[in-house]
């Protein structure tokens, strides 16, 4: 049957930023579905392990700044997931940060800060990842991406950088691992209620502005990516193979 396709039980996944905002509502998302969820994040991680625990799921934080996160480090993530849990299923992902200045003033340490989370710390988490799935039959990578992935943004440059080779990264590792059975796939979220966001939401000018242009008439939420979180992680997207999912409101068509 085909919802059996996207039962995700006795599964494990690996969700970085998984305390908050889009990895948070992902996170339990898949818990939903039936996967284990091992949560990395540089805070606690406390709420969301609430939450997928009164689901009945296992959950494991693993704490980890991924702004300063060696390669070694990041590898080290995945044979934790492997000790505690016995396997690895699903790696999602989703921890992004940004820094908002004008182009003409942007300083270095923001650029870094921004590129290593939201670029640097998902090659190599991936690759890592993608060489035990090699080892262990396959497994769903999950990257994701966003608007700013086909748009350029404003005061962003950084975060529109990553963003954009989010995608090509998404779609570079799809066409070498395919033939593994892995799946390498991205989410490209449109404009969101999170932390994140918060300052956009909130400026006078910019917020209004923002929800006119959505034609749902609304922000997204983290509930809004949890279908989208689901069916890349599940059977049913066997033969997706760097896709990107994009889950705006409409925002790219207007």
């Amino acid at each position: 049957m085909i919802l059996d396709k996207f039962k995700l039980d006795g599964k494990v996944a690996l969700v970085t930023g998984a305390s908050r905002g889009l990895g948070q509502g992902m996170a339990i998302g898949l818990a939903e579905a039936g996967a284990d969820i091992v949560g990395v994040s540089r805070g606690s991680c406390s709420e969301t392990e609430a939450q997928i625990k009164a689901l009945g799921r296992r959950f494991l934080h693993l704490p980890c700044d991924l702004a300063k996160a060696s390669v070694a480090e990041l590898e080290g993530l995945i044979e934790k997931t492997v000790e505690a849990f016995g396997r690895l299923d699903i790696l999602l992902n989703a921890a992004g940060t940004t820094a908002r200045h004008p182009v003409l003033e942007y300083p270095e340490e923001d650029w870094d800060k921004v590129i290593q989370v939201n670029l640097k710390s998902l090659m190599f988490l991936s690759q890592a990842a993608a060489r035990y799935f090699a080892e262990h039959g396959g497994g769903k990578i999950i990257n994701v991406a966003s608007a700013l992935s086909y748009q350029g943004g404003i005061l962003v440059v950084p975060y529109t950088a990553s963003k954009h080779a989010v995608v090509g990264v998404t779609r570079a590792m799809a066409n070498e691992l395919a033939g593994k059975g892995i799946n390498v796939n991205a989410i490209a979220p449109g404009y969101m209620k999170t932390e994140m966001t918060a300052p956009l939401v909130a400026d006078p000018v910019r917020g209004p502005a923002i929800l006119e242009r959505i034609p749902a008439g609304r922000w997204g939420t983290p509930e809004d990516l949890k279908g989208a979180a689901v069916f890349l992680a599940s059977e049913a997207s066997d033969y997706c193979h760097g896709t990107v999912l994009v889950v705006d409101g409409a925002w790219l068509s207007r």
